[in-house]
């Protein structure tokens, strides 16, 4: 009895598996959230959402949240990106326009001190 029992499951479970009978699995989450939580209401509407996001999108519910997260993670690393960018070239016109600063100082600071030599040397009130 055990041995026919055991050969007619056999039979039933490859069907399913190599017939590609697949979308048993989807009648298997709303069958266990009705098993676990006794509540056929919410069984059913998770039936019923993730049919209605398949027959949408063509994707079960699993695959799209994935898709969504690889999305946002791609959003994120470019904007990072952009992030990045943006701050090596605010740093480089920093690093220029200091640069022309302290040439301009430097420039006015060469001119102060040749007037000052020129005072000091009188170099002004001599001709040549």
């Amino acid at each position: 009895m055990n041995f026919r029992l055991f050969r007619i499951l056999t039979i039933i479970l490859s069907f399913f598996f190599l017939t590609g009978f697949v979308p048993i699995l989807s009648f298997v989450g709303p069958g266990v959230t009705a098993l676990t939580s006794g509540n056929i209401y919410k069984a059913s509407a998770q039936f019923i959402v993730n049919q209605r996001i398949e027959k949408e999108t063509g994707k079960n519910s699993l695959a799209l949240i994935k898709e969504t997260l690889v999305e946002e993670k791609d959003i994120k690393i470019k904007k990072n990106s952009f992030d990045e960018d943006l701050r090596q070239l605010v740093e480089t016109r920093i690093k220029m326009t200091r640069q022309k600063l302290d040439n301009q100082n430097l420039q006015k600071l060469l001119k102060k001190r040749i007037e000052v030599t020129r005072s000091i040397l009188d170099l002004n009130n001599i001709t040549q």
